[in-house]
């Protein structure tokens, strides 16, 4: 028997408005809106489904305050995480964003309309407090910091919505079970005791037999559930993983297991995101949940040592596992010992006995080099499903990204930085020189520091796609905001599969030289105020902060330039043309 919602009730918003819904639709094509963002995307969905049970939207200031400070909403139910829509001031504006308004949620993909929601508040949050109330510090290297610092808007707003339809996939759909979905399956199996097991990356001989432990342990069925929404900038797509899910599920003795794929934007908070997943699992129906060493950690922050220690989800469910009513099922690491040829659970080995392991660091640096993958780490299928979407370095593609003033130089070292790596051959070369898709100029003029970023976000869609299908990508625009960097690096790391090889180059040459040599007068013009918005001028270019190179056209030759960029990415043995701009 499954187990019970959290809260009692599955709060399925599409099964309740589906009588509504044609009403709803009509309704929305009279309603301002918001184009929800990736994360909100997935928030949504799972909102809409009871994965998120007991909400039946995005919280209320009430709500948001009382989850931040005490792992509660406010009528005291237990839930560990912040489900929040921000908003901008100027969203506030055009769409008169106040109590009882309605606004439409459209997906970011097609603008279709998803939901309808009733306003019931609309509130300013602290950021340094959210951040250390939620992820443990105010640490931009921790993925969701950086993510509340830099993409996350001014104020939040708070309500109910209603359900017009789910947000539609058009990948894996066979895998893709709602709450009410997957406990039917449950019931039609007779799987009464259901063990659900967390997982963001590929899975390996390791992980097979940790969950099929469990699963005897407790005398249970397994539920693979790995998360196909967001996960942690860098993490191997989920296609490809996907692909590595169904290639280790011929691999469980018939009938144990079930592969289900959640489509949830993980924020990488460790034990408040332990808890998190347990209830969203209860939800789903899981009677029993493996939380892990480290459970959903970002790795280290600024200091270098790990965000949360290694056992402190573990901890912190325990503590609730009275009133979760979903039983942990820990787990320590599982290595190999090659004497007896099985995984055993660290704590389970004598001291002297030998031990093999390979770390994610490792097993990515053999993917790179093609190196070999030893069977006792991992099964041929699913290595050959690996290789595929990871070739070797050689055949990756990446981005040199340059930065700098105008007339700084960056767009004579690209156009060089493109003949250098024509040269070489094997691989296309995009040039993305402008400051917006298809523009070949040094400096578009008037642009707001917004429209920029609007830009750069398109630059970085198309570069990330352009290395993802094995290309090199040189990008040139001014791009003054540290936010825009960031953006364009997270885009293109999380999204460009093997490609996400991004390099940052901050063409430093001072404004003074900038200025001294432009021919076209454009400093000169934006002095006298002809040209607003010029960067260097009246609007501040922000330093790059973690540049992987720093180069100065006042006293560096393009050439010695161009032969320091090359260094970066240490592929660079194949490249031929294909410009955009």
């Amino acid at each position: 028997m499954a187990n019970t919602p959290h809260g009692g009730v599955l709060k399925d918003l599409v099964a309740r408005d589906e009588h509504i819904s044609e009403h709803l639709k009509a309704e929305a094509a009279t309603l301002g809106g918001i184009t929800l963002t990736e994360r909100q995307l997935c928030d949504l969905e799972l909102i809409l489904s009871g994965g998120f049970s007991p909400l039946e939207g995005f919280m209320n200031e009430c709500d948001y305050n009382s989850v931040v400070d005490t792992l509660r909403l406010s009528d005291g139910t237990l839930f560990p995480m912040p489900i929040t829509l921000d908003v901008s001031s100027d969203d506030i504006k055009r769409l008169g964003l106040s109590p009882a308004a309605r606004i439409v949620l459209r997906d970011p993909r097609d603008d279709e309309a998803l939901a309808i929601l009733t306003v019931e508040d609309v509130y300013a949050f602290d950021r340094v407090k959210e951040a250390i109330q939620v992820f443990g510090a105010d640490d931009p290297a921790h993925p969701s910091v950086a993510y509340l610092r830099n993409r996350v808007k001014e104020y939040y707003v708070g309500g109910r919505v209603q359900a017009i339809q789910s947000p539609p996939h058009f990948d894996y759909v066979a895998f893709r079970y709602t709450p009410a979905e997957l406990r039917a399956h449950f019931k039609k199996l007779s799987w009464r005791r259901v063990v659900a097991f967390q997982t963001r990356n590929p899975m390996h001989r390791a992980h097979r037999e940790l969950t099929v432990r469990a699963a005897r342990q407790q005398q249970a069925n397994v539920l693979i559930h790995p998360v196909v929404g967001l996960t942690k900038p860098g993490d191997v797509d989920h296609y490809t993983r996907v692909r590595v899910y169904q290639a280790i599920m011929a691999k469980y003795p018939n009938g144990m297991a079930h592969l289900a794929l959640l489509p949830l934007a993980m924020r990488m908070a460790g034990p408040r995101e332990a808890l998190w997943h347990a209830i969203i699992r209860k939800n789903y129906g899981a009677t029993h949940f493996i939380v892990g060493r480290d459970h959903a950690g970002p790795g280290k922050n600024s200091q270098g040592r790990d965000f949360y220690g290694p056992y402190d989800a573990q901890e912190l469910v325990e503590r609730f596992k009275d009133e979760l009513q979903i039983e942990m099922v820990p787990f320590q690491q599982m290595t190999y010992v090659p004497a007896t040829d099985e995984y055993v659970p660290v704590d389970e080995i004598p001291a002297g006995v030998q031990t093999l392991n390979i770390s994610g660091t490792e097993l990515r640096r053999r993917l790179r080099t093609g190196a070999s993958i030893p069977d006792w780490f991992s099964y041929e299928d699913v290595v050959a499903k690996l290789r595929e979407s990871y070739p070797p370095r050689n055949k990756q593609g990446f981005v040199l990204f340059l930065t700098g003033l105008y007339n700084s130089g960056k767009g004579a070292i690209a156009k060089a930085l493109q003949v250098a790596l024509n040269e070489q051959g094997g691989r296309s070369v995009s040039l993305l020189i402008g400051e917006s898709i298809g523009d070949d100029s040094s400096e578009k003029l008037g642009l707001t520091l917004e429209e920029r970023h609007e830009n750069l976000q398109r630059i970085a869609f198309v570069a990330s796609e352009l290395a993802r299908a094995g290309a090199a990508v040189i990008a040139a625009p001014t791009s003054p905001e540290e936010r825009s960097r960031t953006f364009v690096k997270d885009k293109i790391v999380s999204s460009g599969g093997a490609g996400g090889n991004f390099f940052l180059i901050h063409v430093a040459t001072p404004l003074a030289h900038c200025e001294g040599t432009d021919r076209r007068g454009l400093y000169a013009r934006a002095r006298s105020g002809a040209i607003p918005g010029f960067v260097g001028v009246d609007v501040e270019y922000e330093i790059p902060k973690q540049a992987d190179l720093v180069v100065d056209a006042s006293v560096q030759s393009i050439p010695a330039i161009v032969h320091s960029a090359c260094g970066l990415p240490r592929c660079l043995t194949t490249i031929h043309s294909v410009s955009l701009s």
